[in-house]
């Protein structure tokens, strides 16, 4: 496995959680709290935002893809790091709170909570909806987008969710059907006198997911870029379009390793995702995991202790006693196209396309805009 290595990543890219990172754009646009040279003065003084986060846009699979986004790559902007790990649960938390992980504890997809591993995207644990065990306004403490109660257009299924409470609490869901309906809705709330509106659309993620970055994914990429010049069109004049997304991709395919005996045998279980894995010790055990984790896949990951993650500040520069308690003893952390299989977790489809991980790949999103 060692030829799937890309040499040219020498070490993890870390979140620039102190300047340009997907943390400081709601307290920039929607709060006002700092200006952020890497957004420009007219989009943070427009009379009118909308905040447009398309799930799994990174920014070099933008850039590699310029012919079929040419509204998009014609904004003016760059990118910007998103959270650590780069996943959608963590990294749309960080969005709307403000905060990194290691503050906000929503600290990855599957998370290890009082002896079970929460599913944060569904909000189950292994015996089902876990709402009433594991409080969603509980589990999050941190406030949304500033206390400012602001519209958020998202799937209609989405309202009620676990994850919509932890995430998106002291906020008012407006539920869309379908890609039109999405851009409806958000020129009716801008038309009617709102001054921020949050929007979210999955295609791009979901399209990566289960056919990789290939025709579909570039198909899905030309559609948002289409959905985003009609609300550029209709949106009233003096609005701010602000495009940004919770993290990139890698095509990954059927490089899926299995743990092999030696770190098995110190294990306890795992939480985290296939590229950014939270291996939990047995009692005793973590020195030895650790060493065999490195053994194992020294080649093909950043391996490190909790201890070190947290030193690292890669879930930010505070880790907060509720997410430490959340991780496990080694982080696993593909830098290769690979992932790690965990045999508790049971996907409905085939993944193709992936992210988690600390690559240049899944951790630059774009932050671009116009003011129409």
């Amino acid at each position: 496995m060692t030829s799937d290595v890309d040499h040219t990543i020498e070490g993890p890219l870390l979140p620039d959680y102190g300047d340009a990172c997907v943390t400081g754009l709601v307290p920039a646009l929607l709060e006002g709290s700092h200006e952020p040279d890497w957004l420009s003065h007219d989009l943070l003084s427009a009379r009118r935002v909308l905040l447009l986060v398309l799930d799994g846009l990174g920014w070099n699979q933008l850039q590699q893809r310029r012919g079929a986004a040419p509204v998009l790559t014609a904004m003016e902007g760059c990118s910007i790091t998103t959270v650590a790990p780069s996943t959608t649960a963590a990294a749309l938390t960080s969005i709307s709170t403000g905060c990194p992980p290691g503050e906000h504890g929503v600290v990855g997809y599957r998370i290890a909570v009082d002896g079970a591993v929460l599913n944060a995207l569904r909000w189950t644990s292994g015996d089902g909806d876990a709402r009433r065990r594991i409080d969603p306004s509980t589990f999050q403490p941190c406030p949304t987008f500033g206390n400012q109660y602001p519209p958020v257009v998202t799937r209609a299924e989405f309202a009620g969710s676990g994850f919509s409470q932890a995430h998106l609490s002291a906020t008012r869901l407006v539920g869309y059907a379908d890609r039109r309906d999405l851009v409806d809705r958000t020129v009716d709330l801008l038309a009617s006198g709102e001054p921020f509106v949050y929007a979210y659309w999955d295609g791009i993620d979901r399209t990566a997911h289960e056919h990789g970055l290939e025709d579909r994914y570039e198909e899905e990429l030309a559609d948002c870029d289409a959905m985003v010049a009609a609300l550029i069109d209709r949106v009233p004049p003096g609005t701010a379009v602000v495009v940004t997304a919770d993290h990139g991709q890698v095509h990954v395919g059927d490089r899926i390793l299995d743990l092999p005996l030696e770190v098995t045998s110190c294990l306890d279980g795992q939480s985290g995702e296939a590229r950014f894995r939270w291996l939990h010790a047995r009692p005793g055990a973590a020195a030895e995991l650790h060493a065999a984790a490195v053994g194992a896949f020294g080649d093909l990951a950043w391996i490190r202790t909790r201890d070190e993650v947290e030193a690292e500040c890669w879930l930010g520069p505070r880790l907060g006693a509720a997410a430490r308690s959340r991780l496990g003893d080694v982080a696993l952390v593909a830098r290769a196209q690979v992932a790690f299989r965990d045999p508790a977790e049971v996907m409905s489809i085939r993944l193709i396309g992936r992210h988690g991980s600390l690559t240049p790949d899944e951790m630059l999103v774009p932050a671009v805009g116009v003011v129409t």
